[in-house]
């Protein structure tokens, strides 16, 4: 039987959360983004007869990013399978208040991270002397953070690496592989080439960093129809560059379901071991035991 841990998805309880980002008119305006406006939870989870999942690790939805511990509370009374969960923070909170969240999210026996999406604000929020004294804060805390921004953004990666530097306690783990650049079929080959090059330095750049890990998913977000063979490329360049104890293969679920069904992921994950020609036990470590320890399920 296949032992799944997956370490990045998300469920839905839309009679109770806000999920703001989900209404219709509010950004990002996918054209099938209504094809997400359901409520998912556990039993939304189908995998084959031969694969069970073993647990999870849940990652911020927006059900309410002013109060992230509703979201908590919502989880640990509702999950049945062991799970850990990355709490919603925002990182610009002045600092008495951010402490007072941390403690609180820390007062749930799940919560061992926090996430705030950086995206297209990395470089303005990281720039910021509150928002690194806040990631210091969490460092202290024995909190991970899950960080979300492309790693093509070549000044944004200049702070983090320094941040970095000066917080060898903060365990950092980067989210969808830190936003890889699709081939270009069509168009400046050159261009495609050069943004490649920047995702692989800086991707190995933040591997020198013990305290980091990087979570491969999201590849619906890329492009709903993407190609296995660069999905395969990406995977390969985070194994180069990180090994294998510190790399984790995850759904992103339910957003996968823009390009396939959840069971159909975890059987693209394990044929990986003969299209990449990895070991049993590197496929082991890859879709369960990294995850079980970067997120401290046994904990």
């Amino acid at each position: 039987m296949k032992q799944i841990i997956d370490p990045h998805l998300h469920f839905f309880e839309l009679t109770q959360g806000h999920y703001q980002w989900l209404k219709e008119e509010k950004a990002p305006f996918w054209p099938d983004k209504a094809k997400l406006r359901h409520n998912f939870h556990e039993k939304s989870l189908l995998l084959d007869q031969d694969a069970k999942l073993a647990g999870f690790v849940h990652i911020e939805a927006g059900f309410d990013n002013a109060k992230p511990w509703q979201e908590i509370e919502w989880l640990e009374s509702s999950c049945s399978l062991p799970f850990k969960t990355v709490a919603g923070i925002d990182l610009t909170l002045e600092q008495d208040a951010f402490i007072d969240q941390v403690k609180r999210l820390k007062g749930y026996q799940s919560v061992v991270g926090c996430r705030h999406i950086l995206d297209d604000e990395a470089f303005e929020l990281l720039s910021q002397k509150s928002v690194q004294d806040n990631l210091t804060y969490l460092a202290d805390s024995q909190l991970s953070f899950d960080l979300q921004m492309s790693l093509g953004d070549k000044n944004a990666i200049g702070l983090l690496l320094d941040l970095l530097k000066d917080l060898p306690t903060l365990r950092m783990i980067i989210n969808h592989a830190g936003w890889p650049p699709l081939d270009i079929k069509d168009g400046d080959k050159h261009e495609s080439a050069l943004l490649w090059q920047e995702w692989q330095v800086n991707l190995t750049a933040l591997s020198k960093f013990k305290q980091c890990a990087i979570k491969c998913s999201g590849w619906e977000m890329a492009e709903r129809k993407y190609k296995q063979s660069w999905q395969h490329k990406v995977i390969r360049e985070c194994l180069t560059a990180f090994g294998d104890k510190r790399v984790m293969l995850a759904s992103n679920f339910p957003l996968t379901l823009l390009s396939q069904e959840y069971k159909s992921l975890w059987q693209d994950y394990f044929k990986l071991e003969s299209k990449l020609k990895l070991t049993h036990d590197q496929i082991i470590a890859l879709t369960s035991e990294n995850t079980t320890y970067w997120y401290r399920l046994k904990s």
